[in-house]
């Protein structure tokens, strides 16, 4: 017969104390005294238990649970046969948020919605009754749904304005990201003209991305034709769709176009390539998150680097601060970024240096002749 694994009662039985003594020694509490502690650790060492939530929930009052809620992409088999699952941003923030997690003693439960239910508040109600915090990636929930859900469970928005006051918000420096990535294009290539191919139209990253990148592009003496302005989903997919679509059009394309995120230039160079216009010699294309494969593309994409597991990491301490200090202000917390510059815009390799974030990466410099 196979035994049944043990449980928080026969740890009490083995340690002499109490169930509630039991859960506190798991969470480290003061309240429980050193002796006390390493008895209840050498019992639950002899009988192989494994400790769950609901026993540390005994004392904490906490499901030591953490929802991460996200946009669901489709995967779409009309873009390079099909998009692998490592280039896809979400993928690299929820790794980053679970390690997090993990090391503060949480688990983490994903949940996803899509572009048809962007609100989904039943579902996110009933997650309440499971978690004890969410973290909503970029537009998972309307304004006045955040407002509402905010006053039943601590929250934290990944990606936004960040002027909530009744949750917490941590985001990339978009703004000065785009002022760099135009003042390239202009100073160092000469661009003139330019277009931007959007992300998802509701989403704060997107709105704030384009903005930011077309009122620097206009302060800078070049111009964007409306026209090349090109609303697409965040997907290669999408990348690909909105720039057959601008090929049709009988007019002269921009020198330039700069994409939302990386996936989007993956798919804009492939509809550019597959009409025989090549980049960067006829048109320059970036990005915007430096995803991992995209360095390694033929020509490798000038970008803008965040790292996406940092994004999740600083996400899941953010929430774990909220549930120790409910009361307590809900920060906005901006986080930098970096130009990397490659071959998609027209620069030309140099050498190799160390990037703010760690990673050795490959530095241009200089204008392709």
């Amino acid at each position: 017969m196979v035994e049944s694994p043990a449980t928080i009662y026969d740890v009490a039985a083995r340690a002499g104390v109490s169930i509630a003594t039991v859960s506190r020694a798991i969470n480290a509490l003061d309240s429980v005294r050193p002796e006390t502690r390493e008895r209840v650790l050498a019992a639950m060492e002899e009988l192989e238990f494994v400790p769950n939530s609901v026993a540390r929930g005994l004392s904490s009052g906490k499901r030591w649970i953490l929802g991460l809620v996200f946009m669901r992409a489709g995967v779409d088999s009309g873009v390079l046969g099909v998009e692998e699952a490592s280039l896809l941003y979400t993928d690299i923030v929820i790794r980053g948020a679970e390690t997090r997690a993990a090391q503060h003693g949480f688990s983490l439960l994903l949940s996803s919605s899509d572009d048809s239910h962007p609100s989904n508040m039943s579902s996110l109600l009933n997650l309440t009754g499971t978690v004890d915090g969410l973290i909503l990636l970029d537009r998972v929930l309307k304004d006045e749904d955040v407002a509402y859900l905010s006053k039943k469970i601590p929250i934290v928005l990944l990606s936004g304005r960040g002027d909530f006051p009744s949750a917490a918000t941590v985001r990339v420096d978009n703004e000065q990201a785009m002022r760099d990535l135009a003042a390239h294009l202009v100073t160092v290539h000469g661009v003139k003209s330019v277009g931007f191919v959007t992300g998802s139209k509701e989403s704060p990253d997107s709105v704030a991305r384009t903005h930011a990148f077309l009122d620097a592009i206009t302060e800078l003496g070049a111009t964007v034709d409306p026209a090349d302005i090109l609303e697409s989903d965040w997907t290669s997919a999408g990348g690909e769709a909105v720039m057959q679509e601008r090929l049709t059009l009988d007019r002269p394309l921009p020198q330039a176009f700069a994409c939302a995120n990386d996936q989007t230039a993956v798919g804009v160079i492939y509809a550019l390539g597959a009409r025989g216009i090549k980049v960067p010699e006829d048109v320059a294309v970036t990005g915007f998150d430096d995803i991992s494969l995209t360095r390694y593309f033929n020509p490798s994409l000038t970008t803008i680097r965040q790292s996406g597991s940092i994004l999740g990491e600083v996400a899941v301490d953010a929430l774990v601060a909220l549930l120790d200090d409910p009361d307590g202000k809900k920060p906005t917390i901006v986080l930098p970024t970096e130009l990397i510059v490659r071959a998609s815009c027209g620069c030309v390799e140099d050498a190799e240096v160390t990037g703010s974030f760690g990673t050795q990466e490959r530095r241009i410099a200089g204008v392709a002749s």
